[in-house]
Order: C-alpha cells, then structure tokens, then sequence
C-alpha cells in the first residue's frame, strides 16, 4: 500500500462528503426567467426555444403563480412581442402605456405582488428596422444607430414600465449613457426604488438567433456591431462596468455567459455589485438539442453548465432552463431529506 499522508479523494468518498466541502452551489434563489408575453389569446409553444412559450396575459399569471409559488423562482424578465403593424422607425409602441408589457407588470404585481417583476428595455421588438435604436439611414446606402436620440426613447419606455409597476428595468441596448439617463429620470418622477439591471457587456454574439425568432426582432438592416461588443474583447466590458456603476446601475451583467466566463470572472475582481449573467437562447438550445439527440444528460449537462456560470462569479442566472433547473433542484432537495 501507498504510503500516503494526504488523500484529497477522502474528501469526495460520498455524497454527504461532497456536499460539505462544495465550493459553489446553486439554487432556485439565482435564477431569472426570461418570458415572452404577446397581446393573443392564446399561448403558443416557440419552435426555436423547446420547452417556452409566448404567453398571453392569463397564461402568464398561471405560470409566474407556479414559478414563484412552487418552484421558488424569484424573478422573471419579460420581453413583449408585438405585431408587424405596431413596429415603427420610432418603436413608439414600447412606451405605450397599454402596451403588452405594460399590461402584463400589472396583472402580474396585482395577482403575485411577492415576484420581482423585471422589464427590458430596448426597442428592437418595437422597430419596423429590428434594431434597439433609432435609425437614420445614410445618403450613400447604410444607416446608423442615434445614440443620443434612442437613450430619450428608452427613458419613456422605463418610465412607463416603472408606472405599470416593474420592480427592476434592465436595458439592454448598449448606447452610452443610458444608465444615467434612466437613474436620473426614474428618481425625478418618485421611482428611486426601481432598480437598474444594466446589459454592462453585451456582446455582438452569433447565439442569439433563438430568441430573435421568438420575438421577431432580427435586424432587417444591417447588424448591431456598433453598439454591442466584441467578442475579442474583455478590458472594454471592465470600461463599461466602470461606466454603469458610476451612472447608478444596481446590477450588472454580463451576455453571454457560458462563452464569456472569463469576462464574468474579470468583472467580480473589479466591483462590489452583484453580477447576473445570461445563459442565451443559443446556449440553451444547444444543450436541449443534444439531449434530444441521446448525445448529454440534459440534467447533468444543464446543471454543470450553471453552476459553471456561478463558480466564475455570477451571482444571478437568466436562463430559459429556470422552471426545469428549479423542480430538478427541489427533487434533490426532497431525495436528501
């Protein structure tokens, strides 16, 4: 035998062992749902997302009651999806006071006032162009991304929401500015306890096309490389962490986030805020696609790529697996005791 003193595996020989010396756990408390509401009567399962849905407005309060009530998830995010016939170049539809959103924060703080109910902000599901900003086109072919003018549109469509009674806005369009802007105009009309969860590095991924199909938000024009980040570049989301915590921002984020865990891990070394990241629609589907294709454990592969995302520093997880990733971790709960 071995004349060995020190054994790490002494430390793994079983589940209760293993479970006293973890490092980095992962709960019901860390997720966000990401849900899609549209003004139909209907709910409609979204062929690109298996397992979500577009919910109408009673399908949405029946399944928050769920999330919350029974599965303990604390917080959903929603994303409107609005008919062709109401998209614009202005995206004026986003500060509609009877928008869908605006009318799904109220149902949902009426029937589950305990849900901290966020909201994003950008007008990209309400532009004709697809973009989440103001466009102007350009004399020679192109256009261009209005900073200054889009940040004046996303301080009525956060404002609105706060109205509606949204407990935290997210903004997830990348203009410069728009944090302080949305800080100043939240507190100047009596809503400084709205927090601000701001998209600090979002990136100009490939992995969101799921959820462009689900909202119907595809640039019709050009891409959104002007205001969301390269992928090659981890010192600028520092730079604009700095930028959002200065301006007021409660919580910052990082998206993606299984791609970018060195990004997530750079910024927990540089701030005191929280820090959410978003597991992305690309993400998620390809997990779901392999476990359809008998190729991963969807449980095992989803779990360890979570828990992936809070050992880099993430405190909060946006995550279209929440519900599934919620009665897993009840299951277990409910198998050790």
């Amino acid at each position: 035998m071995m004349k060995l003193s020190i054994r790490p595996r002494r430390n793994r020989k079983n589940v209760a062992m293993r479970g006293m010396v973890r490092e980095t756990t992962l709960s019901a408390d860390n997720l966000i749902y990401p849900m899609f509401v549209h003004a139909g009567q209907e709910d409609e399962p979204i062929e690109a997302l298996p397992g979500c849905v577009r919910w109408s407005l009673p399908g949405l309060v029946e399944e928050c009651r769920r999330l919350h009530g029974e599965l303990g998830i604390p917080c959903v995010d929603l994303f409107g999806v609005v008919p062709t016939a109401l998209k614009t170049p202005d995206g004026a539809e986003a500060h509609n006071p009877q928008g869908v959103v605006q009318r799904a924060i109220r149902a949902l703080k009426a029937e589950l006032p305990g849900l901290v109910v966020m909201t994003d902000v950008a007008l990209d599901p309400y532009s004709s162009y697809g973009q989440d900003g103001i466009v102007r086109e350009l004399p020679g072919g192109g256009i261009e991304i209005l900073n200054d003018e889009t940040v004046e549109a996303l301080v009525l469509q956060a404002l609105s929401h706060a109205e509606a009674g949204a407990d935290m806005i997210s903004p997830s369009d990348m203009m410069d500015g728009r944090v302080a802007a949305l800080r100043t105009a939240l507190d100047e009309q009596g809503y400084t306890s709205v927090s601000i969860m701001s998209y600090t590095a979002k990136y100009a991924s490939s992995f969101y096309g799921p959820f462009r199909g689900a909202l119907g938000s595809a640039p019709k024009t050009g891409d959104k490389k002007t205001y969301q980040m390269d992928p090659s570049n981890v010192r600028e989301a520092l730079r604009e962490a700095m930028l959002d915590e200065h301006e007021g921002a409660d919580i910052l984020m990082v998206k993606p986030a299984t791609l970018y865990l060195d990004v997530i891990a750079a910024m927990r070394e540089h701030t005191q805020l929280p820090i959410a990241a978003y597991h992305v629609s690309g993400e998620y589907l390809m997990l779901k696609s392999a476990a359809a294709s008998g190729w991963l454990d969807e449980k095992d592969a989803t779990m360890e790529a979570l828990v992936s995302i809070r050992r880099a520093g993430a405190d909060m997880i946006l995550t279209y697996a929440a519900p599934q990733v919620a009665e897993w971790l009840a299951e277990e709960k409910r198998s050790i005791t």
